[in-house]
């Protein structure tokens, strides 16, 4: 049926005027606030469980070639829900005084054992480990600590990855102070360098030009000292001790990381170094971490021989997050070779081709 035109020959139709919401009952308001102040460790952030992303703990942040700035809570959220895994399941129920129990599907602890020996809520810590968007204190985070065991560096990456406190953005690759070649100059005949938190190499003396000849003469791309030593053929790769020395390479790497989440100059790092080597790739699917420290570190140069060193990691006021790494020889055979090769310019790190 028509409806009747109410419009006149001076103005639009008229409309009905708005209803006035009826107020809620005090009852019925107090519900609601109810439903989304839970207690922290206990229920999400306002919005409850319908506010949470699906899927956000499926995802990978290595895949991608780069995060953008919003995606970047995501991508972190994701990075602390596999370490956290990672850690769990390395933690057997002895450990924590917990009888064996059933047949276990996984190894280690049950999300329900780590949530009731830290003092906080199953479901809680369930959506933590899957990546979900919920509000966490530093209380929190230290009871998990210590029902995982966390180390200092495992400790102050799993604040990073919560973002408690937050960690600034980092900014550009600024350039080194005139200062630090000096420093380094003044070092030789001692092997000196500077690395950024990726272990890209930035400057270096002219004992360590003679030690690493194919490190320093790389592009700038490739001139990466975790690139290199992961690509580089065993008898070509100047570092004796990998055993030891890479998988410490790599939590420290992975330490570093969690700093920079979403980054694309630091997933694309990983993302070619897992590509590349299997071996890097399964020393980061162990999610371990570690702060840099002085270690020894032996070399093999085809023709001086074996250089014997200690790496010693001094943290430098700027560029953010760049070290100066000195590697003193310890005995009188690893300085007169470093001798030998500074008397001998154009020496090449290999003696053959491939």
């Amino acid at each position: 049926m028509t409806q009747p035109d109410t419009r006149d020959a001076t103005g639009p139709a008229t409309r009905p005027a708005a209803r006035t919401p009826r107020p809620l009952r005090p009852a019925e308001a107090g519900a609601g606030i109810r439903k989304t102040a839970g207690a922290e460790g206990r229920s999400p952030e306002a919005g409850g469980p319908k506010a949470v992303e699906a899927g956000a703990g499926s995802r990978s942040v290595e895949t991608a070639a780069g995060n953008p700035p919003e995606d970047r809570p995501r991508a972190r959220r994701t990075e602390l829900a596999a370490f956290l895994r990672s850690r769990r399941e390395r933690i057997t129920p002895a450990d924590v005084g917990l009888p064996p129990g059933l047949r276990r599907r996984t190894p280690g602890l049950r999300r329900e054992e780590v949530a009731q020996l830290a003092g906080v809520g199953v479901t809680w810590y369930t959506w933590l480990e899957q990546g979900r968007p919920i509000n966490v204190s530093v209380q929190v985070l230290d009871a998990i600590s210590r029902t995982l065991g966390l180390d200092q560096a495992e400790h102050e990456h799993l604040y990073r990855l919560a973002g408690v406190p937050a960690v600034p953005e980092s900014g550009g690759c600024r350039s080194l102070e005139p200062e630090t070649q000096v420093i380094l100059d003044q070092l030789t005949p001692i092997p000196a360098a500077v690395y950024n938190a990726r272990y890209d190499l930035l400057a270096w003396n002219a004992a360590y030009d003679r030690l690493f000849p194919n490190m320093t003469g790389q592009p700038p791309a490739t001139r990466n000292a975790l690139w290199q030593l992961f690509v580089t053929r065993e008898c070509c790769n100047p570092v004796v001790n990998r055993a030891e020395e890479l998988p410490q390479m790599v939590a420290t790497l992975r330490a570093g990381f969690g700093r920079h989440v979403g980054e694309p100059a630091w997933t694309d790092l990983v993302r070619r170094l897992s590509a590349v080597s299997p071996e890097f790739a399964r020393m980061w699917a162990t999610h371990d971490v570690a702060s840099p420290g002085s270690r020894m570190k032996i070399f093999q140069h085809c023709v001086a021989g074996l250089v014997r060193t200690v790496s010693t990691s001094m943290t430098l006021a700027a560029p953010p997050e760049t070290r100066m790494v000195v590697y003193t020889p310890v005995d009188d055979d690893s300085r007169e070779r470093i001798a030998w090769l500074l008397a001998h310019p154009g020496i090449p790190a290999t003696d053959h081709t491939h």
